[in-house]
């Protein structure tokens, strides 16, 4: 199905959807969540509840993905997620799987609030902790690429932004990103996407990790962008005391922030001031390791 087949995701598709598959919540206020991410649009269901419909076909897997895995996950992990309620099903002309989950109260977490915690770091290299440690049968199509994959692009993007960020310094790391050993012991769970956006505090302190459409098993490495992302270099240095992380994977690290961090700022740096400044400190803070 092209984009252009796809109706509209607005309000009145969402009610249509809700009040035709989940009655019982027919007569509860629906008002737009902004800021929304990439893949989703989301709504805010009444008090307690939360509608996220996939925007593109990458985000289709999501909401039957989370319903499987956040209710095992939730128990051993240090911080909430979400709490699936339903699956929804398309209809009128809307393609894929939708979600509805419980509301989860909280600020998005900033590098302002916390990029100077200790305490914060902490709590996110025991999170890390926890997922890696997480027990359960290998899931094929659960398995994450390799960063090789992403080479291509991030060349292409090291050439493009170099007159805003120093081409030879992200170069050197990529190629030494590349060279590090892999990821050889057995493989781990990941939330895949943990950045900024994706962290949730109440009260100037983290509360909750959100958005698992990437979750999967493999090298831990690529969660490892959250020490970019969010943290100073003092909090980093914490932070991976506290998780334990040997060279090869820092450095596997350094390349997934820079690569994630450059496809973000390709992409979108120019229409979003937001998006900008996140990305540049994500790209700055890799160089600096």
């Amino acid at each position: 199905m092209t984009a252009e087949t796809i109706p509209a995701i607005d309000a009145a598709l969402a009610r249509r959807l809700i009040d035709t598959q989940f009655p019982r919540w027919a007569g509860l206020p629906l008002l737009r969540h902004a800021p929304a991410g990439s893949d989703h649009v989301i709504y805010r269901l009444g008090g307690e509840l939360s509608v996220r419909l996939p925007r593109h076909a990458g985000a289709i897997k999501q909401a039957r993905k989370e319903a499987e895995w956040l209710p095992r996950l939730a128990p051993h992990l240090p911080l909430a997620v979400p709490v699936p309620v339903e699956v929804g099903e398309p209809d009128f002309g809307y393609p894929w799987p939708w979600a509805v989950t419980r509301w989860l109260d909280g600020e998005v977490a900033t590098a302002d609030a916390l990029s100077g915690s200790p305490e914060t770091a902490v709590v996110l290299a025991e999170f890390l902790t926890a997922l890696h440690r997480f027990d359960a049968a290998k899931t094929d199509d659960l398995v994450g690429p390799p960063l090789a994959t992403r080479d291509a692009a991030t060349r292409a993007a090291i050439t493009k932004v170099d007159d805003a960020f120093d081409a030879g310094a992200m170069g050197e790391l990529w190629t030494a990103a590349l060279a590090a050993p892999e990821w050889d012991r057995p493989p781990v769970w990941f939330h895949g996407d943990f950045h900024t956006g994706n962290l949730l505090m109440t009260g100037g302190r983290l509360s909750a990790v959100i958005d698992f459409g990437e979750l999967g098993m493999g090298d831990p490495a690529c969660d490892l962008m959250i020490a970019f992302t969010l943290m100073s270099a003092e909090t980093r240095a914490t932070f991976r005391t506290a998780l334990d992380v040997d060279d090869a994977t820092w450095v596997r690290g350094r390349g997934w922030a820079l690569a994630t961090g450059l496809n973000a700022y390709v992409t979108y740096a120019a229409v979003n001031p937001r998006v900008a400044a996140q990305t540049t400190r994500q790209i700055t803070q890799a160089l600096l390791g």
